[in-house]
């Protein structure tokens, strides 16, 4: 049944693609595909039998860098909002918001920026405490607030991870691609997506339904309120914030719960400094590492260890402050972490073992083949056959690969497909005369922005829709048009820049 094994596996690719387009979830289709595929190639049921769980192994292996990263950011994460440090963070950003045109521009930049180092998630939990509630506050409408969060954090941020280097790992894994150059050059796509996409959705959206008129919004009625304060109103009279939250618009959890040690306002805002502070020193050592001759010996060191290693010493700057019990509270933490780790990475590893059976170098232990076997190459092998039917057409390759980005984000997580990218784009970019790094660029871009996510509904959009009030269903209506535009604008910009 060897000679099949070939049709089996593309088959699998087919109904993945199409699992994915009707919005479910892809688990099931993708260990059953590499358990049948390993038991027509080895003709043997047992190994087809063991093929799906020494897939999971293998993308562990893999990812497993990846992981450790997600569970540091997330364990920090949940500390700084159980020390209020999150809001203390945003709360400065506020006094910038006079209006709705200038709360737009501060919550896309602060919602960007955030979400590079923090993830668009977890970003969203901070900016949902402060900064969000602030922006309707100053005449920024709900739809406003969610298109400016959806574009900047769960679009451009998330379409090049470029300081964690998540999405450019598990796209390079695919096809062994340098992830450090696809990092790159999805950076510059995003930027591009995001330009013409917040460009549309700012300029097209009628200005009633982006921004109120400056007198009807809480911020300007708190202000005529505030020489009243020494009169005897409270803070929560007076603070718009206050006033958003007041109307049920948002909430947001607070960290993990431990008794915790008196924690001076002063001890809370030094530590609301350092952490930004903190990262954006590494963000610039990262900066300076890739493109000058300083910080050398960071060419020794992943980008995602060195992250990790900062959220490690502000988690424990942090737990050490705050808790009574700084120990266990670090534990605690960290089990948090993992527990986000999981929840994020768990639908990506069955389908990167299914897919990296594909590549050779994996495809032998997968199936279980023994020393000095020649394990195939299951989509190389594929697309290779089938190249003639492929115009060899530059602008044709990248929008096909573009296509095949926005199907595999289809499935509501925009990364799980990331592998199959990274494999055609080695497959298809040395005939089409581009290289397979843009190629990669483009499909992580398409699939980041789709399924990321702005252009699905069963994506983490949904959260994004529930923290501004906006029915996720008008949301991504609004979004479809500017965001399909940018992707189509930066996959033909990739030509000429790259």
């Amino acid at each position: 049944m060897s000679e099949h094994a070939h049709w089996f596996y593309i088959a699998g690719v087919i109904v993945l693609l199409v699992v994915m387009a009707m919005r479910r979830n892809v688990i099931v289709p993708a260990v059953i595909a590499t358990g049948i595929t390993a038991w027509a190639f080895t003709g043997s049921f047992f190994k087809g039998l063991a093929a799906p769980f020494n897939g999971l192994i293998v993308a562990t292996t893999e990812l497993l860098n990846i992981f450790l990263v997600l569970a540091v950011i997330g364990a920090l994460t949940g500390a700084m909002r159980g020390m209020d440090i999150d809001a203390r963070m945003l709360r400065p950003l506020v006094r910038f918001m006079r209006n709705g045109h200038l709360a737009f521009g501060v919550l896309f930049v602060a919602s960007y920026l955030m979400s590079l180092v923090f993830w668009p998630t977890p970003t969203l939990a901070i900016l949902a405490a402060v900064l969000i509630p602030a922006a309707i506050a100053a005449g920024l409408t709900r739809l406003g607030a969610a298109i400016a969060v959806a574009i900047s954090g769960q679009g451009m941020a998330l379409a090049s991870d470029y300081v964690m280097g998540v999405a450019p790992g598990i796209t390079a894994s695919g096809g062994h691609l340098d992830a450090d150059l696809i990092a790159h050059r999805a950076l510059i796509l995003s930027w591009i997506v995001g330009g013409v996409a917040a460009s549309l959705a700012y300029f097209v959206t009628s200005r009633g339904q982006l921004v109120v008129a400056s007198g009807e919004t809480p911020l300007s009625r708190s202000r005529e309120v505030v020489s009243a304060v020494s009169a005897g109103l409270t803070r929560r009279e007076t603070d718009p914030v206050e006033a958003v939250r007041d109307e049920g618009i948002l909430s947001v959890g607070d960290g993990v719960g431990y008794e915790e040690r008196p924690t001076s306002d002063r001890q809370k805002r030094i530590m609301a400094i350092v952490v930004p502070v903190g990262f954006l020193a590494m963000v610039i050592v990262l900066f300076l590492s890739r493109f000058t001759d300083l910080f050398a010996v960071l060419e020794e060191i992943s980008g995602a260890a060195l992250i990790g290693g900062v959220g490690f010493a502000l988690l424990f700057a942090i737990c050490f402050l705050s808790a009574a019990e700084p120990l266990e509270a670090v534990a605690d933490n960290i089990v948090d972490g993992l527990v986000f780790a999981y929840k994020a990475m768990g639908a990506v590893l069955p389908v990167a073992g299914f897919v990296l059976m594909g590549v050779g170098d994996f495809s032998g232990t997968i199936m279980s083949l023994p020393e000095g076997a020649n394990p195939p190459a299951f989509l190389f092998d594929v697309i290779v056959s089938g190249q003639d039917h492929v115009p060899a057409f530059a602008p044709a390759t990248c929008l096909a690969l573009m296509v095949a980005g926005m199907l595999i984000g289809l499935d509501g997580s925009g990364w799980a497909g990331l592998p199959l990218i990274g494999s055609l784009s080695v497959a298809l970019g040395p005939a089409a005369g581009v290289a397979p790094e843009t190629l990669a660029a483009i499909g992580q871009n398409a699939a980041s922005w789709t399924g990321g996510g702005t252009l699905v509904v069963w994506s983490s959009l949904v959260a994004v829709a529930g923290v501004t009030g906006v029915p996720v269903v008008e949301l991504v209506r609004r979004l479809f048009i500017p965001v399909v535009s940018g992707l189509v604008v930066a996959t033909l910009a990739a030509g000429v820049l790259f």
